[in-house]
């Protein structure tokens, strides 16, 4: 039957005999098979190679299709649930779904699901039954992806506070290359936002005509207006999610022009900009993404309580500015000043404050005094940014809409000597890491440690690839990719105990194993004219400090078209509700240099079974 069906398909494109490379790709895509052009195009220079012409005749492709498309460890457990090794019928097929994927559920209607969706041969379809060409098309479908299917939709409670998520933070949006001449682009923000990011960050400063400007200041990066950036988030704000963005707004503008920022945002984003309370004017919780949906609240420092700020919401406050007061040189917002000291310059002071990271000044450090336009700071409504001093005073004085921003090297530091502390903070108060200003080159720090303490806004620079943004696009990949991912229990928990380094009651041990069976049609090496390469498999655990643990498969020689490997690989997971896992697919180059062919990363917990 298949070879019958499979004629009558691909026939036609032989009428005149022989076929050139570009029908034999168009014909695979007519056969519905997901294939690589470099591998069918080598497999395709061999076969024609041995005759020196250009063309192929109907055999050939079927000796082609079959090497890209019957994958023999696919036949191996086709054969292992099919008698006659020609068909599958529902029986046999709900067997298989019990046995190797543990879908305990299924049952004749899964069977048939799976079998309308993916048997391509019409007469094997209506007597319920699947063929191998429906078997290799459902193996190599998303629904036997390592993905559960079931977090690719939202399906995590959406009503806690806002603190009570890790969300998908951007720094520096506006910036498409390093952070000193490089271009700042609308880009930024559009890109960010379809990758589900909920967080933006946006410098600005005076321009001319009274028109503010986004860029790195004091940065030879380019200048766009304030407005354009303003006009692109309204339009694609809740293309990837419905879920609220915050505007982090790094404010260096006159009062003047942070008048005219709070009328472009008002006037441009209307009704999703959010201006007052929900509900009660008496703030005491945070509301939740769900509340806030397809709201964009506005993240700056802010005159008074958002009390004061509803009192004033009919009267014109125009002309108007507020003053805030804060410590000088405890510097977290100004990026440029990472590296001041966080406390003021005496050696006692100093020396005590390596030890006690989390106290406040000892002496009077200088105030400063900061202009703010009521216009603006009325706009700060959830988000009210807060300068952080200490722990403790964040316990004692913080409002639950105040957040704080830390420098990721201060924030290392107080993971290191106070995690408990940063835990119980974090469980009350939304807290922003963001990368500290020495890089330049726009690198990015590892998110996990910061996502270990439940850091909600862990703000990397999304433009630069690398492990780790593969850690952060793995990791909100869950919850539908809607940019918010509830924190366990142990990191919302005002009373918890947890710290990363000592997990003590909060472990679950899980034990997990993974069999690599194979590649297909892996990117060949840079370094190869004939499309091979010499792969490895390492796979990664990314969690808490006992967590991480890396291991490597064997290599196969000379094999990027169909590499088999056939090992198991072990671990044991402590805290798997923190886990990510990483499978890193490497070319050896030499005993000491492999290069990189491809990752995928996903949250440990959202991994299927079979």
């Amino acid at each position: 039957i298949s070879h019958t069906w499979f004629l009558s398909i691909i026939q036609n494109e032989f009428r005149t005999g022989k076929i050139d490379l570009d029908s034999t790709m168009n014909l695979l895509e007519k056969l519905q098979i997901s294939f690589d052009f470099a591998h069918v195009k080598h497999v395709f220079k061999k076969t024609v190679d041995k005759r020196k012409a250009h063309t192929i005749n109907i055999e050939d492709f079927r000796a082609i299709y079959r090497t890209i498309v019957h994958r023999p460890e696919f036949h191996e457990l086709f054969r292992a649930y099919s008698p006659n090794c020609k068909i599958l019928a529902d029986t046999e097929l709900i067997e298989f779904l019990r046995k190797e994927q543990y879908e305990t559920e299924a049952c004749e209607t899964t069977a048939l699901e799976i079998i309308l969706k993916y048997e391509p041969i019409e007469e094997v379809r209506k007597r319920r039954q699947m063929s191998f060409e429906g078997f290799i098309r459902y193996m190599s479908s998303e629904d036997c992806s390592i993905f559960k299917n079931d977090h690719r939709t939202i399906y995590q409670d959406m009503n806690h506070p806002l603190c009570d998520y890790f969300i998908s933070s951007s720094h520096n949006t506006y910036l498409i290359s390093d952070q000193l001449i490089g271009p700042s682009h609308l880009w930024g923000y559009t890109s960010a936002l379809l990758k589900g990011c909920r967080c933006l960050e946006i410098d600005c400063w005076d321009g001319s005509n009274n028109e503010p400007v986004v860029y790195h200041g004091h940065t030879l990066t380019s200048k766009i207006p304030f407005r354009s950036v303003i006009q692109v988030i309204d339009k694609y704000a809740f293309v990837a999610s419905d879920y609220p963005v915050v505007l982090s707004l790094e404010n260096h503008c006159s009062p003047k022009q942070q008048e005219v920022m709070a009328d472009y945002l008002e006037s441009i984003l209307g009704d999703k900009l959010l201006t007052s309370t929900i509900g009660d004017t008496m703030v005491t919780q945070l509301p939740s993404p769900e509340a806030l949906k397809f709201k964009i609240l506005v993240k700056n420092k802010k005159v008074g309580t958002t009390e004061e700020g509803m009192l004033r919401r009919d009267l014109d406050s125009h002309g108007e500015t507020g003053e805030i007061s804060e410590f000088e040189n405890m510097s977290d917002e100004d990026e440029t000043n990472e590296k001041a000291p966080l406390y003021p310059k005496s050696d006692s002071s100093k020396r005590k404050s390596e030890h006690r990271p989390s106290h406040p000044p000892r002496k009077k450090a200088k105030i400063k005094k900061i202009k703010i336009a009521i216009a603006l700071s009325d706009l700060v409504i959830y988000t009210k940014s807060e300068k952080f001093v200490s722990f403790e005073h964040a316990l004692a004085n913080q409002k639950c809409y105040e957040n704080n921003s830390i420098g990721e090297v201060r924030a290392r530091k107080f993971v290191t000597h106070s995690a408990k502390e940063f835990v119980s903070h974090t469980s009350r108060f939304i807290t922003r890491i963001y990368p500290k200003g020495t890089r330049t080159n726009s690198s990015n720090y590892n998110p996990q440690e910061f996502w270990n303490v439940g850091c909600q806004m862990v703000a990397l620079n999304f433009q630069t690839p690398g492990v780790q943004m593969e850690l952060q696009n793995g990791k909100f990949l869950d919850n539908g990719g809607c940019g918010y991912i509830l924190k366990p229990e142990f990191l919302r928990n005002h009373n918890s105990t947890f710290t990363p380094h000592n997990v003590g009651r909060y472990g679950k041990p899980m034990s997990l194993s993974i069999r690599v069976i194979s590649g297909h049609q892996l990117p060949p090496s840079n370094l190869s004219k004939t499309n091979k390469a010499d792969p490895l498999v390492q796979i990664e655990i990314y969690g808490v400090p006992e967590d991480q643990a890396k291991k490597k498969s064997s290599v196969i020689k000379s094999n990027a078209l169909s590499p088999r490997w056939d090992e198991t690989l072990s671990f044991t997971v402590q805290v798997p509700e923190l886990a990510l896992i990483r499978f890193c697919v490497e070319d050896e180059i030499s005993l000491v240099t492999n290069e990189f062919l491809g990752q995928y990363t996903l949250p440990l917990l959202s991994l299927s079974k079979g």
